[in-house]
């Protein structure tokens, strides 16, 4: 379905600009690395002229902490910042001469990923400015839900109307969602209702958990789907392949050819495992193999749309560069979000993750995967190297390959036997071949393992956000979504490709650093968790742990303290964020290390030594309108009994108490101030970053206030904590 076609010259599709900062970076890090060798000389002197436990946790907190910002530097080294010419390649190669592309998209629970949202996405795609017949889109529903079937077999009918509405008004935002609900999809009355209609009859059927006879304008054979449907469980079913568009035979209102559309379920058994998201994809691009064999693979999330219409042509000035075919992965977009509030105050952006560092591991060998809004050469999934980019063929794979129709008996049967969940028996698929198992984020470890096996990736950030979507709105969510990559990332430290051996053995020093920035992120809840209670509490009973004003030290711990913050401002002022955003990064990412990092970390150890813990749970897209009311003004919500929030709870009351026990001793005992100085700005610190906290539990009456046991559950761990501390510190 698939032929090879003129490769356009390199030089003139895309060009690199390294950061002009770059060498100010590492001057930065040279001294930065002199001050933190000189703090750990302190600590050992101190520890070795007299051994304490207060002494030891420091000298632990501040290695970790060190330890950390090691692992981060080479983000700083060589940053970098590419442009893209799609003008230039559509002049070089010829629109019929582009690549076949085929688009995955996965969802795994209908009512926390609403089926209209996933339609959406799928039609935003569909959308692209791209030939009809080179592009498929696939749908993997991991939670075997008829109504998602149902939902795609109206999008199906609804696409002939969309997409030629989308080529006439040249829409950038083609999702259907996100256009009708801006004020100028209101003006477009008649295709308004169409999608209405549409989505009034899906959402009917979630609601009902099932799809009546009344719902459905269909074929018989459609029809017998959802009878087959009956007695299918979530986890226990037979696989299920639809083919609602073929572009061979479909075509829109106008005439022209329509994509491919295909409805995918995969074979779940109790009794198999399914590797989660990561097997989901690894039967799409065996399936896909079958029936369209495009030779580039777009990696989609469920809620995350087409911005950009030429994304895939952006994608292509790299995959299309000779210099780069032969070893070139993979093309990753930043994850851009909207609707998040005026100051995110989640810190839903995640620039370090998706943008800051993406640059910076891009000026060695390019970033690591993200799980959405990527493009990759199928080649690269099979470990198979080429100077063109081509499709697998007989001798690459032992999936033959299908042609002509797909709704062929001989294609069909073939791609139903690759969707079994007793397919990978025996094969390599997760280990060396596709998607990679063994961890709960496949992403970083697909993309880890690949760069480690001598591939290497592109980081594409256009001007306009090539994809957009939305970010958990939910505080529990948020951690506990950071809580999950926390042990998927430990999982993989732990492995033997742990990144600080196998990583830089077989990538390079650099990037193996990187990836062990990412592997060891749980490690953050050491450092944060002693500093959040054990200054307080010395506070309390007058036990300096930091020197005092005027002493030398002290200006070592100023300067540590400023310049990491400094630069740390810097490089979010750069990447187009603002100082009330920046300040909202830095709180959630001190929550994160006091929540999602610890409780992480905890639940990793009890799983290694076999104590069974809960496991994967998706993130919900579903939002309550109070709750959503309440995000829009920028009020944090805390109003579910989560353990989560008994620690940031307990943290907040200590530094408070401890604050103002600090406070009134200083101001009755002359030097106390200029004694307890840093511990006083250490608590001061954290009393302002827990603001609304203490609004959450003593002020609020809307539904997001901090329940009352956990309130009361936080104050009596304080006061627990704080008994502790008179036998610490007072003998």
């Amino acid at each position: 379905m698939t032929t090879l076609f003129t490769k356009p010259k390199p030089s003139t599709l895309h060009t690199l600009t390294v950061d002009p900062l770059a060498p100010y970076n590492r001057v930065h890090s040279l001294l930065y690395s002199l001050g933190i060798l000189v703090l750990l000389y302190h600590h050992c002197t101190t520890f070795l002229a007299s051994p304490s436990l207060l002494s030891l946790l420091l000298l632990l907190a501040d290695l970790v902490l060190a330890f950390m910002w090691g692992l981060v530097q080479p983000f700083r080294w060589r940053s970098v910042c590419r442009r893209e010419f799609p003008d230039r390649l559509m002049d070089m190669v010829g629109r019929k001469n582009l690549p076949a592309l085929d688009v995955f998209i996965c969802t795994a629970d209908p009512h926390k990923e609403p089926p209209m949202s996933v339609v959406s996405t799928a039609l935003s795609v569909m959308a692209f400015d791209y030939p009809t017949d080179r592009l498929s889109v696939y749908v993997s529903d991991d939670g075997g839900s008829e109504v998602t079937l149902f939902a795609f077999m109206e999008a199906a009918m609804f696409a002939r109307y969309w997409l030629p509405f989308c080529r006439e008004n040249g829409l950038q935002e083609s999702s259907p969602e996100v256009y009708f609900s801006s004020s100028i999809g209101e003006k477009s009355d008649k295709m308004k209702m169409m999608y209405q209609a549409m989505k009034e009859k899906v959402e009917s059927a979630l609601q009902r958990g099932y799809v009546s006879g009344n719902d459905l304008i269909a074929t018989v054979e459609e029809l017998a789907i959802f009878k087959k449907w009956k007695g299918f469980t979530r986890r226990d079913h037979p696989s299920i392949i639809q083919v609602l568009l073929e572009s061979g035979k479909d075509t829109d209102i106008m005439g022209d050819v329509l994509p491919n559309l295909i409805y995918l379920s995969r074979e779940k058994n109790i009794n198999s495992p399914h590797h989660f998201k990561a097997g989901a994809l690894n039967t799409l691009v065996r399936v896909s193999s079958i029936m369209t064999n495009a030779p580039v693979v777009l990696t989609l999330d469920c809620d995350m749309y087409s911005n950009d219409p030429q994304s895939p042509l952006r994608a292509l000035c790299y995959l299309l560069d000779p210099a780069m075919a032969s070893n070139l992965a993979y093309v990753q977009f930043p994850q851009h979000f909207e609707g998040l509030n005026k100051d995110d105050i989640y810190g839903g952006e995640v620039k370090r993750l998706f943008r800051i560092n993406s640059r910076g591991m891009d000026g060695f060998s390019g970033p690591n995967y993200v799980g959405s809004n990527c493009f990759f050469s199928r080649r690269a999934l099979h470990g198979i190297r080429s100077s063109t980019l081509a499709p697998l063929d007989s001798h690459d794979s032992s999936e033959p390959r299908g042609w002509g129709s797909l709704r062929l008996d001989s294609v069909m049967k073939r791609a139903h036997e690759v969707a079994s969940c007793n397919y990978e028996v025996g094969r390599k698929w997760g280990s060396t071949i596709g998607f990679r198992y063994g961890s709960l984020v496949e992403d970083y470890h697909t993309g880890y393992r690949l760069q480690c096996e001598g591939w290497r990736s592109i980081f594409c950030d256009p001007e306009r956000p090539a994809f957009a979507g939305d970010a958990p709105k939910n505080l529990n969510d948020v951690l506990g979504q950071v809580k999950r990559w926390c042990i998927g990332l430990l999982e993989v430290a732990i492995s033997k490709h742990n990144p600080l051996t196998f990583g830089i053995r077989n990538a390079s020093l650099p990037l193996g650093l990187c990836y062990a920035h990412y592997a060891y992120w749980g490690s953050w809840c050491i450092p944060l968790t002693i500093y959040a209670f054990l200054p307080p509490l010395a506070l309390t009973y007058q036990k300096r742990l930091f020197p005092e004003v005027f002493d030398p030290w002290f200006y070592l711990y100023v300067y540590l303290f400023l310049a990491a913050y400094i630069t740390d401002l810097v490089d979010f002022l750069r990447t187009k964020g603002t100082i009330h955003r920046w300040w909202n990064d830095q709180r959630i990412w001190m929550v994160r290390g006091l929540t999602s990092h610890l409780f992480g970390t905890i639940q990793f150890a009890l799983n290694h030594v076999g104590i069974s813990t809960p496991g994967f749970n998706v993130t919900s897209k579903v939002m309550e309108e109070e709750q959503s009311e309440r995000y829009d003004k920028g009020m944090f919500d805390f109003g579910i009994a989560s353990p989560f929030f008994v620690v940031l709870g307990t943290a907040a009351i200590v530094n408070l108490s401890s604050f103002v026990i600090g406070i009134a001793r200083a101001a009755r005992i002359e030097g106390v101030f200029n004694e307890m100085f840093l511990h006083l700005f250490l608590s001061g610190f954290i009393i302002v970053n827990c603001l609304p906290i203490y609004e959450a539990m003593f002020l609020r009456k809307d539904g997001g206030k901090m329940p009352g046991n956990v309130t009361l559950i936080s104050i009596l761990m304080a006061g627990f904590l704080h008994l502790i501390g008179y036998f610490m510190f007072t003998n």
